[in-house]
């Protein structure tokens, strides 16, 4: 089980986004992940009339590291760190370090 997840709200903690905050929108692989309007770079293209892509300057997210990232607790409006821990039923699901709450439902 991974600690984030696609669909996951997070928070940059360091490097020149630092504060942003968005949405997780693919695992890239074990330790990276691309946000939603984060890490955004320029990207030169060169057109391919086969395919129908103009060419031209493109804004593009780039991958970024899962250390540099934190899980968005709206309870305390800040990133948070995140565990583990197994209910009641048996299902493992994520919490909160800070609060104990619960992330997945």
């Amino acid at each position: 089980m991974r600690k984030i997840r696609k669909g996951d709200e997070v928070v940059v903690i360091t490097g020149k986004d630092k504060g942003k905050r968005g949405t997780v929108i693919r695992l890239h692989d074990d330790r990276h992940v691309v946000v939603e309007n984060v890490n955004m770079v320029k990207r030169h293209t060169k057109a391919n009339p086969n395919r129908g892509e103009p060419g031209g300057i493109l804004d593009k997210e780039m991958p970024l590291e899962v250390s540099n990232i934190q899980l968005y607790n709206p309870v305390t409006g800040k990133g948070d760190r995140v565990g583990f821990k197994i209910l009641e039923d048996g299902r493992k699901v994520r919490i909160f370090k800070s609060n104990g709450e619960v992330v997945d439902i």
